[in-house]
């Protein structure tokens, strides 16, 4: 085997290369041969090397290449040893140094012909070593992706991997489990800032355009599926963010790819069955509301003591899904308020920039997606930070409303942010509010100047749905800040004449008829304050909407049953109240809630006040006491957070399922 090696013409320095040959001695090929030194090369696999001269590296660097070469003439008798050493789990850290170090000086020669052996270096368990070995280990990824740009994803995928906790070993004793009963790592966090450095030591070496690319395609959620835990997640989703604070190019990838697995969970646990959930685990004792008796006497001390013991305890979901819904939801919402503060300030610019990524993610992930039910507050969330923040998004749903190149659903939606935005966000004064209102009501009279006379001027949710959705935003914003659009005194006129001067009449005696496509609980709440400040009389129109409501009839195993579409508009409001324990947190000091009517106030509505500005006589509702019908006053006068859904799914004779939709 030996003579044909020393006729073989190496590359590079042919004297180096030579003497190498010659070392290898003829009764074996490769490492297997003698090393000049102190040492045999048969060693090399199994000791650590002593300090080499200048000439005893020149040699070893040449025995690296006439290995390389010789893997290209397909003798791989030394390569299999190579690989086996290095896949041996028990192999020490003498030996993975000494094998970096040659590797490291032969970076040149591992092209992409050797990505077999790059993927077997990839695989090392590096981070639980020694300090000398992680440091080896991070020079080596550094001048492998500088040298060979091939190999930049193979190694950016492995820094990624990790930034998960390791699958834990279950160890069982036949049925006990005798496996160590902590799942986490305790060098988590020092591994996690090691693998950052890592990355950090790669970008010096990486163009920006190259990290583009990477983005979305290698930054996958490693765990899929209702099964995985939620602490595999949240480290995962840390460790995406904090990228993004040091590579700024990679944060709008890495926040899509964040929000869109959090889209992915939230359609999957709807609020009702959130709180479903929640009450069943009260009712039940398993929930970490439950009390463990009736007369337990100690309940305060040991909610308290409990409290102490386990602060996450009293956080905890018990809906799985919405569990793991609330820790990535707070931890984004955690990460807003980290990049746009500074020293307890917003820093205008860097929520600028964080606000223009946001809301083009906004546009294309939760736009388009109907009833998601707690994503959205991240918008919530960061327009709080500053005024302008929230008329700019504001100024965004109202284009996106108007504009008639968009489609239908993209503006119902729009306009379905707008109203539950005005009415919820706490932070917003009553002078924007006014503000939308007024472009609401503007848009809404000229597009009944335009349909009036048209052919189209019917109620019809296909044709006017853009119209009907920014109608029931006026109708619901109007809701909740009725009693500070009148100031709250009704001694002064001046919020009663602003109202007057919207012309609500108009809209509501409208051919177009949006009392009857708008939610009935917005509809009834609407109609009851109007009528008692008398700006409208709804009751005729609701009760003759009552009776022109056509029931579709559906047959099922138990017999027949009516059932009429209350959502026709397939409205829902999202900023309905949120209801993860997590979350909630950041949003329930800058959130409006709904104060439920007492029996006093309810009477008090059906009661109108007497009109202290001059109107027209001829206006039948403004003459004497009108009193409320019950049929339409009280059927659906509910708090319209607790009415909202989609329209039933009717199930025919024979026919695929549809939705039924009633319209004149």
């Amino acid at each position: 085997m030996a003579a044909p090696l020393l006729h073989t013409r190496f590359p590079g320095d042919a004297a180096a290369a030579a003497s190498a040959v010659k070392t290898l001695g003829a009764s074996r090929t490769g490492f297997s041969g003698v090393r000049p030194g102190p040492y045999k090369v048969a060693f090399f696999f199994f000791t650590p090397p002593p300090p080499l001269l200048r000439s005893e590296k020149t040699v070893t660097q040449s025995l690296i290449r006439a290995f390389f070469f010789l893997y290209k003439k397909g003798e791989t008798n030394d390569f299999e040893l190579l690989k086996n050493q290095l896949l041996d789990p028990d192999i020490k850290d003498d030996q993975i140094i000494n094998w970096l170090l040659e590797f490291r000086s032969s970076i040149m020669y591992l092209t992409k012909e050797f990505e077999q052996l790059i993927s077997i270096l990839l695989r090392l368990r590096w981070l639980n070593r020694s300090p000398t070995v992680v440091e080896e280990y991070l020079a080596f990824l550094g001048n492998l992706v500088s040298a060979q740009t091939v190999f930049l994803r193979p190694c950016l995928s492995m820094i990624v991997s990790h930034f998960v906790p390791q699958a834990r070993v279950v160890i069982k004793d036949g049925d006990v489990d005798v496996s160590d009963s902590d799942d986490e790592d305790d060098n988590l966090p020092a591994n996690f800032d090691t693998c950052h450095r890592a990355l950090q030591i790669i970008a010096r070496y990486v163009p920006s355009k190259a990290w583009v690319s990477f983005g979305r395609v290698d930054f996958k959620f490693p765990c899929r599926g209702q099964r995985d835990k939620p602490t595999r997640n949240e480290c995962y989703v840390h460790n995406l963010l904090r990228i993004s604070v040091y590579f700024p190019t990679l944060r709008h990838e890495i926040l899509e790819l964040v929000i869109e697995k959090l889209l992915k969970l939230d359609v999957n646990a709807s609020r009702q069955d959130i709180e479903d959930a929640e009450e069943a685990a009260v009712q039940t004792g398993s929930g970490p509301d439950a009390t463990e008796g009736l007369f337990n006497m100690d309940e305060d001390e040991d909610t308290e003591r409990d409290a102490k013991a386990d602060p996450q305890g009293l956080d905890h979901m018990v809906h799985p899904v919405a569990e793991r819904l609330d820790i990535l939801l707070s931890l984004l919402l955690s990460y807003l308020k980290d990049v746009c503060f500074v020293d307890g300030k917003v820093d205008t610019n860097r929520t600028k920039d964080l606000y223009r990524d946001l809301i083009t993610i906004f546009d294309k992930l939760l736009l388009p997606t109907h009833a998601s039910c707690h994503v959205q507050f991240f918008m919530f969330y960061l327009c709080s930070f500053k005024l302008g923040f929230a008329e700019a998004f504001l100024e965004h749903l109202w284009k996106k409303l108007q504009d008639p190149n968009n489609p239908a659903i993209i503006r119902q939606a729009a306009g379905n942010y707008i109203g539950s935005f005005l009415a919820r966000a706490k932070f917003i004064p009553l002078i924007t509010v006014k503000s939308c209102l007024d472009l609401l009501l503007n848009w809404l009279h000229r597009y009944l100047n335009n349909q009036d006379s048209g052919a189209k001027a019917f109620c019809d949710v296909a044709l006017h749905g853009p119209f009907y959705s920014a109608c029931q935003a006026v109708f619901y914003t109007f809701v909740f800040r009725h009693k500070q659009l009148l100031s709250g005194n009704l001694k002064e006129v001046k919020g009663l004449r602003y109202l007057q001067s919207l012309n609500f009449e108009r809209i509501v005696m409208s051919q177009l008829n949006p009392l009857k496509i708008c939610l009935p609980s917005v509809v009834n709440f609407f109609a009851a304050i109007t009528s008692k400040y008398q700006l409208v009389f709804c009751y005729t129109i609701i009760e003759r909407n009552n009776r022109q409501m056509l029931p579709v009839i559906r047959n099922t195993a138990g017999g027949d049953s009516v059932q009429t579409c209350t959502n026709p508009l397939d409205t829902f409001f999202p900023f309905d109240p949120c209801v993860l324990k997590r979350s909630k947190k950041f949003i329930d000091p800058l959130y409006q809630i709904w104060e439920d009517m007492s029996a006093e106030e309810l009477q008090e509505l059906k009661k109108p006040i007497k009109q202290e500005v001059v109107e027209d006589e001829d206006d039948d509702f403004l003459k004497g006491e009108v009193g409320i019908t019950p049929s339409s006053f009280d059927a659906h006068f509910r708090s319209p957070s607790s009415s909202v859904g989609s329209p039933p799914v009717l199930y025919l004779p024979d026919q695929s399922p549809v939705i039924a939709r009633v319209c004149d």
